[in-house]
């Protein structure tokens, strides 16, 4: 007995140290960047207008929509309503509840609907982003666009851009190694507890460790608010969202390990429906720590990436091991020790022996600062971040994250179930209709702007899969879908590819010098 104490001893001390140093380094190098923004905790909630939106910048937001009639008039009313050359494209994956004629019936002509139907449909939000990846290609090439200068914007159908985000998103890619950018979450809805826990997740642990992840690049792409460069997902291939449960984290690693940065800004957030029944939201959890917990097999690649600095290896195989080398073992661990804790028996730290009063004492004491220390953290920066909540409510709001951590012990344990398996399939979020939301949209649609004909004369085409000049042809029969011509681009899985060279690898350590000597020429 006394050595499997001391084993689990040695383990727990492990574990600590690695989860504790990596968050608390995390943290503060999230404080850090948003205070060298010039920028204080709180001010990113009341982000908005700044200035002019850039205009050698052309978006598309990129809306996969399954079912989503509840949300969706909103979030296309307030896309189609912002100002510079923004268009929205909508992909109706299948929907039977009329999602694509809600979203139509809001936008005007910076909308386009693209509807997909079974057996294409449902199969996944990589697919359907990928289904309108292709449009984007056409429309692209028929504008004469610099795909350097074309980012898509990937948004939930509940997802809402801050006041003026664009304005401070799109400068960031002047930068010309950066790929993407992502934005903090916000959950609207937090009259619940449990909207309330998962607010204090996205805005305070997402949101400040994401920061910390500025400096080496490989800040994690979400499916709200994600911003990507036209010609960096060309590098990534003609479907650069894979099929994954976690399709964002997958493009994420593709674009770090081929020497595009990712970044986020203090500066504007996306908010979003909070999920408002324990089951749900275990089902949605346990498929993004299922695909997360696969990424694993994508370690080698990691390693083996000529344009990634040794802080970015070393931070994303730290992100992507955490379910398997913090999550699993700790859920053992603490209730282990809790036993042993309540049974008197101290003699899993040799350093502390007998049962007396005040060792116990220590014991429970080194037990708090460990357990407690982070929600201790993560309590008073959710104080100073958000006008909601006050410090002695936001200091129970951490303590209390102690029990919302068994949301992740149960969906990490059902994810690695369902890995075991050979399970795949996952079952999407449901929305609730917004009041507020349904008033905005009954005020009328937006107003119809001149615009040159979003698509040319169709005809009936054959089924084709490649990806380069037959873009759009739909991969069953007998559909009409428009014929694109490339007009001398590179086709198949290179259609997306600038004319740009290849960096040439260098050490790792020396990675920033030679970015900025690239830069200067």
């Amino acid at each position: 007995m006394e050595s499997v104490n001391s084993v689990v001893g040695i383990a727990s001390v492990v574990i600590l140290s690695f989860s504790l140093t990596y968050f608390t380094v995390m943290v503060f190098k999230g404080v850090t960047f948003v205070r060298r923004s010039r920028l204080r905790l709180g001010d990113q909630e009341a982000a908005a207008s700044s200035g002019p939106i850039p205009r050698h910048y052309s978006v598309y937001f990129l809306v996969a929509a399954l079912n989503e009639a509840a949300v969706i008039r909103g979030t296309v009313h307030r896309l189609a309503a912002i100002r510079g050359d923004c268009r929205v494209v909508v992909v109706d994956d299948g929907s039977d509840d009329g999602t694509g004629h809600h979203a139509a019936m809001v936008g005007g002509d910076r909308v386009h609907v693209l509807r997909r139907t079974p057996p294409n449909a449902r199969q996944g939000k990589g697919e359907a982003l990928n289904y309108g990846l292709q449009y984007v290609l056409f429309d692209v090439q028929r504008r004469r666009l610099d795909r350097r200068r074309v980012l898509l914007c990937v948004m939930d159908a509940d997802g809402h851009l801050s006041e003026g985000a664009l304005e401070h998103v799109l400068p960031l890619f002047d930068a010309p190694d950066v790929g993407g950018v992502q934005l903090s979450v916000r959950i609207r809805n937090t009259d619940r507890l449990i909207t309330r826990f998962q607010d204090v997740e996205f805005w305070i642990i997402s949101a400040m460790t994401q920061f910390g992840r500025v400096a080496p690049g490989t800040v994690s792409l979400g499916g709200n608010g994600q911003f990507t460069r036209l010609s960096a997902l060309g590098e990534v291939g003609g479907r650069p969202w894979s099929k994954s449960l976690t399709e964002d984290l997958d493009l994420s690693i593709s674009l770090n390990v081929r020497g595009w940065r990712t970044v986020t800004t203090p500066r504007a957030y996306v908010d979003q429906q909070g999920v408002t029944k324990y089951r749900a939201l275990l089902k949605q959890r346990a498929r993004w720590y299922q695909g997360t917990m696969m990424s694993i097999t994508r370690l080698p690649e990691i390693w083996r990436a000529r344009f990634l600095s040794n802080k970015g290896v070393f931070e994303l195989c730290a992100y992507v091991l955490v379910p398997w080398v913090i999550v699993l073992p700790w859920s053992v661990i603490q209730h282990y020790a809790l036993l042993q804790a309540l049974l008197g028996n101290v003699s899993m730290f040799p350093a502390i022996s007998g049962g007396s009063v005040p060792v116990r004492v220590a014991y429970a004491l080194f037990w708090y600062l460990t357990a407690f220390f982070p929600n201790i953290i993560i309590g008073t920066l959710y104080s100073r971040r958000t006008r909601q909540v006050g410090l002695l409510r936001a200091l129970a709001l951490g303590h209390l994250m102690l029990l919302w951590n068994y949301v992740g012990y149960a969906a990490t344990y059902q994810a690695l179930w369902r890995i075991l398996r050979g399970k795949r399939g996952w079952a999407k979020t449901a929305r609730v209709v917004e009041q507020a939301e349904e008033a905005m949209v009954l005020t009328g649609p937006i107003p119809r702007r001149p615009m040159p004909p979003a698509m040319p004369r169709v005809r009936h085409v054959p089924p084709v899969r490649s990806f380069g000049r037959h873009a759009l042809r739909e991969e069953r029969p007998g559909v009409l879908r428009p014929v694109v011509v490339t007009g001398g681009r590179p086709s198949g899985r290179h259609a997306l590819r600038e004319d740009r060279p290849r960096p040439t690898p260098v050490p790792r350590r020396s990675y920033a010098a030679h970015a900025l000597r690239e830069e200067e020429r």
